[in-house]
């Protein structure tokens, strides 16, 4: 784990160099990036704010935008691997586009490459899935976006039940898994082309997401051996099922610190809280 007194005060700064390694880094992904950023001065990608500055970039949680340089710690590259992968009460970080990147750092990034292996640390891949998704010559992205049907069916072994989920359990199941609460990567894929609604830009982040992840697959799993539990059972009574959305909604505003984030056996944990909500129609808007 990172030193928790590596944020205490500023350091001398150290620049994300170029060498060789990161030469090779310059790919059309990272080219087309460094010039969107370019373009616009500045661009948040998903908690990180990037700056262009007069040789090279500035990277920075996007809740220190406001704060001055010298109160911000300053990381090298190497360090932000390490920094992306704890949340600041030391807690591991199994899906890197959770809403959960610690605050209180900056780095620079020395060119087009040093930003590309910056974000690939943060991020990794989202540079190049960002890419996948930009029309190239006025023409509409040509990238596969794999759907929930496709994606399940291509599972053996313990994973092989997630194909017996329906469309309406499974819409609930993807919804909560994926609520901006737990993961800010624009997801793109639905069920089978129309459902769940693909996300929206404004409620998460350029950061595309083209295919159900390994968290979701593991979700999705535990979720189909408890409808399949559930199913053994007594229906519950109107007033019970009321109950259980007022537990789970009390719950998710609560959430226990002691719950790993992927521990999905735990009945508390958020997203499973998250899943009675939408199953029961009791989810809202986004928080």
């Amino acid at each position: 784990m990172m030193n928790q007194d590596a944020f205490a005060k500023p350091q001398p700064i150290v620049f994300a160099k170029t060498d060789v390694s990161a030469a090779n880094q310059i790919t059309p992904p990272v080219t087309a990036f460094a010039a969107a950023v370019s373009s616009q001065i500045e661009i948040d990608f998903g908690q990180v704010r990037i700056r262009r500055l007069a040789a090279g970039f500035e990277l920075r949680h996007i809740a220190d935008r406001l704060r001055k340089d010298a109160d911000l710690q300053l990381v090298a590259e190497t360090e932000l691997r390490r920094l992306a992968q704890f949340t600041a009460s030391g807690a591991f970080r199994p899906l890197k586009s959770a809403p959960s990147l610690r605050t209180g750092w900056r780095a620079i990034a020395q060119g087009d490459a040093a930003l590309g292996s910056c974000l690939n640390h943060l991020y990794p891949g989202a540079v190049a899935d960002w890419f996948a998704m930009q029309p190239a010559g006025g023409s509409r992205p040509t990238s596969k976006i794999t759907s929930y049907r496709e994606f399940t069916n291509r599972q053996t072994g313990m994973y092989r039940i997630t194909t017996m989920l329906d469309d309406a359990t499974a819409a609930a199941m993807i919804r909560a898994c994926c609520h901006p609460a737990f993961c800010l990567k624009q997801r793109l894929w639905t069920i089978n082309g129309s459902l769940p609604a693909p996300d929206v830009i404004s409620q998460k982040s350029l950061i595309p997401c083209l295919e159900p992840c390994a968290i979701l697959l593991e979700f999705a799993r535990k979720i189909t051996r408890v409808e399949q539990e559930e199913k053994s059972r007594p229906s519950p009574s109107p007033a019970e099922i009321t109950r259980l959305r007022d537990a789970a909604l009390a719950g998710s505003k609560r959430p226990h610190s002691t719950i790993a984030e992927s521990d999905f056996d735990a009945p508390r944990n958020p997203r499973r809280l998250r899943f009675i909500l939408e199953k029961h129609g009791m989810a809202g808007k986004p928080q």
